[in-house]
């Protein structure tokens, strides 16, 4: 499980076998299983989550019991409550197992440790919040200027594979249309075929 976080990491920086050694003393292994919550609404949020196998969703439910979809996170993605985990404000959002998973743990206190301990990682986990905040603002604009079609094209385009594993119900909710939409839009683009 350690070398896939390895091989993530080293995507982006070099790691020294002593950086490894060090980087692997700060993470604790956790399995979920399937519909198995990583963190509740309102609950604060301890650890980041490195997900090794599996594919986890990050949502809030609004007050009429609407879940909308923020994040799905497969192998190789970080999950977490990030506002949560950085402020100890409770967590806005919810994280469960859409498939069984096998995660590396990585707490507040342990975070802060390897980065001073290992201070490349201080410089990949810059990159990888640059890349998120990119593809955050993306996706923002994605939701603003493109149709629901467009959307789904895009969504599709980068991540077919994962799209096959994710339920037609949750892709809906992603991309904040209903779910009969999503099968209309489905439908016409097979007819355009």
């Amino acid at each position: 499980m350690i070398n896939v976080l390895f091989n993530h990491i080293e995507e982006k920086v070099s790691l020294s076998s002593d950086d490894k050694l060090l980087i692997e003393k700060f993470f604790y292994p956790k399995k979920l299983r399937k519909k198995q919550y990583l963190l509740q609404e309102g609950d604060v949020c301890r650890d980041i989550v490195f997900v090794a196998k599996g594919l986890l969703r990050t949502y809030n439910i609004d007050e009429k019991g609407n879940e909308h979809m923020s994040l799905f996170g497969w192998k190789g993605w970080w999950l977490s409550d990030f506002n949560s985990f950085l402020s100890g404000e409770p967590a806005i959002f919810n994280i469960d197992a859409i498939e069984n998973s096998e995660l590396l743990t990585l707490s507040r206190n342990h975070y802060e440790e390897l980065t001073l301990a290992v201070p490349i990682m201080d410089r990949y986990f810059r990159i990888l919040y640059q890349n998120s905040l990119v593809t955050k603002e993306r996706r923002l604009m994605s939701t603003i200027t493109h149709s629901a079609e467009e959307r789904y094209l895009q969504l599709t385009a980068s991540n077919q594979q994962i799209i096959e594993r994710i339920p037609q119900n949750l892709i809906a909710s992603y991309l904040g249309i209903a779910p009969e939409t999503l099968s209309r839009i489905k439908k016409n683009l097979l007819s355009k075929k």
